[in-house]
């Protein structure tokens, strides 16, 4: 992955180790969460790109606004798919497409690594961004169930 230009004078990239602290104080700005050991681990794993990425977005000055990846492989596909986890975009930033522009480059990213879809959630505190990622050509397929499983591995 290389280091792409956009018009409104921000560069996307792949995160390397020096930009952490930045990106997990972005994450911190979306989660309320402290980072732990645990965020040190998937953040180098994501490094590797062994199972998922993590995009910058910035200009001269610092990160501006990150998104993050994760791969996963099924039968049904015969391969990857991409899942979109996190798109952060600091406060000071808004207004730049940023983004969009995140989104498009995880889309071209998953492309070029021959991922066969991506997709993404919206939860209750997103959903009002469905009409921002309709956009961009993502479509409602279903609804997704989960069950917590941190809470059972008392």
């Amino acid at each position: 992955m290389t280091v792409e230009q956009h018009p409104n004078g921000v560069r996307t990239r792949p995160a390397t180790v020096t930009d952490q602290s930045r990106v997990f104080d972005l994450i911190e700005q979306l989660t309320g969460e402290a980072p732990n050991s645990r965020w040190v681990t998937v953040y180098e794993s994501h490094l590797r790109g062994e199972r998922g990425a993590v995009i910058v977005a910035e200009n001269d000055e610092r990160i501006l606004g990150i998104a993050t990846v994760s791969y996963n492989v099924t039968i049904r596909y015969g391969g990857e798919y991409c899942e979109l986890e996190e798109l952060i975009v600091d406060d000071s930033a808004r207004g730049l497409n940023l983004g969009r522009i995140l989104v498009q480059r995880t889309i071209d990213d998953a492309q070029q690594r021959g991922c066969a879809e991506i997709g993404l959630y919206l939860v209750p505190s997103t959903e009002g961004n469905r009409g921002f990622y309709e956009k961009l050509g993502f479509e409602v397929i279903g609804t997704e169930m989960r069950q917590n499983l941190e809470t059972k591995q008392s």
